[in-house]
């Protein structure tokens, strides 16, 4: 089958490019693709033009030269090239020079200013599936595949229709909800477990819009991965060639067979059990979470902490999830809507001890508040199900509180969540308790309005904000230490107390987080 340069262009690998030279001889024969980056016009000597060939450049060792940049287009376009597509113009080369669209013109070789985020992979391989298949794509994968998919005498559903599509072509198959949960899975071969695979695919952040689906090499076995969408719901899917037998093209081409025959059949997934789990402990349904465990494939032992964050960013937090789990053998499990996630970490049989993994879940946090937006609010160090799920409890109670309480903070753990949980109860009940933990600051009334909202505001900031630092203390409020130290000073003689005194200090806190949150409420 004849190929053109044109034909080339409605290609996806093309979308959004522009012919800016050249446009008469769209028409021009294409056999074969390839990359070509000469760093001097010398280099294109080792370079054998063919007629029929479409090259991609982003003038990587001349993009500083455009006298160069003229003479290359020059030198291919006499030796009878079919097309030049130039890549990464923003990125590499500043901007494409009129001058080599002018040259381009006069030589009337096809000049294709690529997308500023094209890569050339995904152009080599749609070109030369092309030139190989044609749009008949008529290969012996593609048609067994559609044997089998579509063979509705022998097959009750697409389970069973695509497990023998499978089988018979030497593929497996896994659909994975959004949160990377396995759907369905369609093992034909356990030289790799499904987890390491789902590990590198957060890792290699496959959410990525790529036409092409994205190859990763799980321990020598090569996965294919890409979105589909069922039932206008987004999955993941990834496909194994066990025997390396296909091209990329080819597994696009079988994923989009597989994803129509999905329609066909009226495939729905089965539900998420992972994820249902974790809604179920967040609703408090503990009942109905011991009832998912079994199927999720969870133990309570395994849960090592509980959390909520929200405001992070998907593409930051499936890169320091994926870190973090490679680094530590940890699994991170979650849902996520908008800018929130809910989620659990959970250990193996063969972990370390409890202290390490609670101090690696700290770190994983602190990585995840570089956003300034970013809260996150978990309890680690947890009794079973039992205990995640009063965990979640806490964590919906009093997440929105806690901020107020402490504006400073952007990752929230237990103790802070535990105070503010208190203080909300307290503030609900009112009455003696209460009035016992404001009476402790009345002092400060007693100072005058000016003065003692000042001490008052000294106090609060020491406590709450700055972990009884004098110094944070100090920048927080934007004074010297010297000046915090004589307000303390005039506090303690207020009080009648030390205030960092070990029986001063709970009562104290709750008196001012009482406070804090009072302004809230009321």
């Amino acid at each position: 089958m004849k190929v053109t340069v044109a034909d080339c262009l409605e290609l996806e690998a093309f979308e959004g490019a522009e012919v800016v030279a050249g446009k008469l001889n769209l028409s021009n024969d294409v056999k074969s693709i390839s990359v070509l980056d000469a760093c001097d016009n010398d280099d294109l000597k080792f370079y054998r033009v063919n007629k029929a060939e479409i090259f991609l450049t982003g003038f990587l060792g001349i993009k500083d030269d455009v006298d160069k940049q003229c003479s290359f287009v020059r030198h291919i376009a006499r030796r009878g090239c079919a097309a030049l597509a130039v890549y990464y113009v923003g990125r590499a080369v500043r901007s494409l020079d009129h001058r080599v669209i002018e040259t381009a013109e006069r030589e009337l070789v096809p000049l294709i200013l690529m997308p500023a985020e094209a890569e050339y992979t995904e152009a080599i391989t749609e070109v030369m599936d092309k030139v190989l298949y044609g749009d008949n794509f008529s290969n012996s994968l593609i048609s067994n595949t559609v044997f089998h998919l579509l063979n509705f005498e022998k097959h009750s559903n697409f389970q069973s229709a695509v497990r023998e599509a499978a089988i018979n072509n030497d593929f497996q198959l896994i659909i994975l909800s959004e949160d990377f949960n396995p759907i369905l899975t369609v093992e034909t071969r356990h030289k790799a477990t499904i987890s390491d695979a789902i590990k590198l695919g957060k890792e290699r952040n496959v959410e990525s819009n790529s036409k092409v689906y994205t190859m990763i090499d799980v321990n020598g076995v090569l996965t294919y991965w890409g979105p589909v969408s069922i039932n206008n719901d987004k999955y993941y899917m990834f496909i194994v060639d066990n025997e390396d037998s296909y091209t990329a093209g080819e597994i696009t081409k079988l994923a989009e067979i597989i994803e129509l025959a999905m329609g066909m059949w009226k495939y729905t997934p089965e539900r998420d059990a992972k994820a249902e789990f974790i809604k179920a402990l967040i609703r408090g349904n503990k009942s109905l979470a011991y009832t998912l465990k079994d199927e999720a494939k969870i133990s309570g032992d395994d849960i090592l902490s509980v959390f909520f964050s929200k405001g992070i960013g998907t593409e930051v937090e499936s890169h320091v999830f994926a870190e973090f789990e490679k680094e530590e053998d940890l699994n991170v499990m979650k849902i996520t809507e908008g800018d929130e996630t809910y989620g659990m970490i959970l250990t193996f049989e063969d972990s370390g001890g409890s202290a390490a993994l609670k101090n690696s879940c700290v770190r994983l946090f602190d990585k995840l508040k570089g956003n300034k937006k970013a809260r996150i609010f978990h309890v680690t160090g947890l009794n079973g199900i039992e205990g995640a799920g009063d965990a979640y409890r806490l964590i919906s109670e009093s997440w929105s509180f806690v901020q107020n309480v402490f504006p400073y903070k952007r990752v929230f753990t237990k103790y802070e969540l535990t105070l503010v949980s208190n203080c909300i109860n307290i503030q609900i009940q009112g009455g003696f308790v209460k009035k016992n933990y404001i009476q402790l600051l009345d002092p400060f009334k007693e100072a005058g309005e000016n003065k003692g909202k000042q001490l008052l505001e000294t106090l609060e900031t020491f406590v709450l904000d700055a972990g009884m630092n004098s110094g944070k203390t100090a920048e927080f409020m934007g004074i010297h230490t010297n000046t915090v130290q004589y307000r303390l000073k005039k506090i303690n003689e207020m009080l009648g107390v030390e205030i960092t005194g070990n029986r001063i200090i709970p009562g104290l806190t709750m008196a001012l987080a009482l406070k804090r949150l009072e302004r809230v409420v009321s």
